[in-house]
């Protein structure tokens, strides 16, 4: 790849093919997922706070906060981010999707920023 096209996609040109964009996230151990929007969760209300003993995989990820901890939606989404690799994707609720469907949209800017 040449440093032109390097340079274009961290400017987030919309002129490189996407072929360039998926080789440099593969270069960065980094995954491109495919959603349907429509079948997307519905946007819901972010609670504030979050508790932690109502959503099962953001409880195991928090492992090492207390039981009954809150948290910010702030920090809820980092719990995700930095561990989505300990997250049992088929075991989350209905809830559990919406909340992060929620927490990517409203506080992330619509990306939920996972390695896969």
């Amino acid at each position: 790849m040449s440093r032109v096209t390097l340079h274009r996609i961290e400017r987030g040109e919309a002129s490189v093919a996407i072929g360039a964009w998926v080789a440099v996230a593969d270069a960065l151990g980094l995954a491109f997922d495919l959603v349907d929007t429509k079948a997307a969760p519905r946007s819901v209300p972010i609670p504030k706070p979050i508790r932690l003993a109502d959503y099962p995989e953001l409880k195991k990820l928090g492992w090492q906060l207390r039981k009954d901890a809150e948290l910010t939606p702030d920090e809820a989404l980092d719990l995700y981010e930095r561990n989505w690799r300990h997250v049992d994707v088929e075991r989350l609720s209905a809830r559990e999707l919406a909340l992060i469907h929620a927490l990517s949209t409203q506080v992330g800017g619509g990306r939920l920023l996972v390695r896969a």
